[in-house]
């Protein structure tokens, strides 16, 4: 059977005891995938070897963000192929990439400012998404506007970068929060409905756990840029 997809008939208990499981296991696994990244991140900004090599040289920061991105695409595009411990490997080491470049914007912003903007985050994130797992309704509209949102963002981020308008990326940072607090809502009914047409087992929920750990890391980086502190 199809870990991500099946269509055998369960009954109305069946289908809310998997939903509940599914979710579970995303919930651990993003948990996870967040400790290893600010585990990983400490550990960078606690070695000054580390952290100069990776600051200062723009080829090692930008080789390990293109990284990051062909794991991110890898572990999406072929789930139904790679077994489920190859699977948690590639999230786990993509949370740790992930950690190593974050590393970099955590000493930009104070200690204090971080924590805050966390709690922030941690607070919106379990509300949407605590939304769009309860909901009855149907949030399938929601997804083509999300990612015409966020397609919007990852232009207009990528032009400011030449720009360099402190007013501009405000706007993008806004626009952020807003496409990602509800992408979190959207995701989380996705994985719900996911676990309702049969998904279940270890390669679904990785697949839901990197989906919701790439919403809170970007809604925690945009909320960063609106309510942060710099050093």
């Amino acid at each position: 059977m199809n870990q991500l997809e099946s269509n055998y008939p369960r009954t109305a208990d069946q289908i809310v005891i998997a939903q509940n499981a599914l979710i579970r296991q995303v919930y651990a696994w993003m948990g996870g995938g967040l400790l290893v990244t600010a585990m990983m991140a400490m550990a960078t900004i606690s070695s000054p070897a580390l952290f100069n090599a990776i600051t200062g040289n723009r080829i090692v920061f930008y080789g390990l963000l293109i990284g990051e991105l062909g794991l991110v695409i890898a572990i999406s595009r072929a789930i139904n192929k790679i077994s489920a411990p190859v699977a948690s490997f590639l999230f786990l080491l993509y949370a740790a990439l992930n950690g190593v470049t974050m590393a970099v914007i955590f000493a930009i912003y104070t200690a204090e400012s971080i924590t805050s903007t966390f709690v922030i985050t941690a607070a919106t994130f379990g509300a949407m998404s605590a939304f769009g797992y309860f909901t009855k309704r149907d949030l399938t509209r929601w997804g083509s506007f999300l990612f015409m949102g966020l397609i919007g963002v990852v232009i207009a981020s990528l032009v400011n970068i030449f720009v360099g308008s402190s007013a501009v990326s405000w706007v993008i940072s806004v626009i952020g929060v807003i496409v990602f607090t509800g992408l979190t809502a959207y995701d989380t009914w996705k994985i719900k409905a996911m676990a309702a047409a049969g998904a279940e087992g270890r390669k679904p929920a990785i697949l839901g756990a990197l989906t919701l750990y790439l919403d809170f890391i970007n809604l925690f980086l945009m909320l960063l840029r609106l309510l942060g502190n710099r050093r």
